[in-house]
């Protein structure tokens, strides 16, 4: 889930930062999150109300690409090479937190 172009404020203070910017904050995001495969999808979305596979479902959207490719790009690897590498079940408190956590979404 992500915002709606009607829940941005009039003057918000991204749409002002330099895409290169913003484009160069991204990447060092996306390398973080490559790099702490010990950070779980199901605790991401927990804590944050989104995972690995929303920022690639997002870059798929903005970019016109299939969901996968999106996807690969954000786990700098086929999902499925990511999921069989680092993967767990979640366990219900999980999946608890993680409800709690994406009602909160706009």
């Amino acid at each position: 889930m992500s915002c709606s172009d009607d829940q941005i404020p009039a003057n918000d203070a991204l749409d002002s930062l330099d895409d290169a910017v913003a484009a160069a904050a991204f990447r060092r995001l996306v390398r973080l999150l490559q790099h702490r495969s010990d950070a779980a999808n199901i605790d991401l979305m927990g804590l944050a109300g989104f995972c690995r596979n929303c920022l690639g479902d997002w870059i798929a959207e903005a970019g016109d690409l299939e969901k996968e490719a999106g996807r690969a790009i954000v786990h700098g690897m086929p999902t499925a090479e990511w999921k069989a590498l680092h993967h767990t079940a979640a366990t219900a408190e999980q999946l608890k937190r993680m409800e709690e956590s994406m009602a909160k979404n706009p």
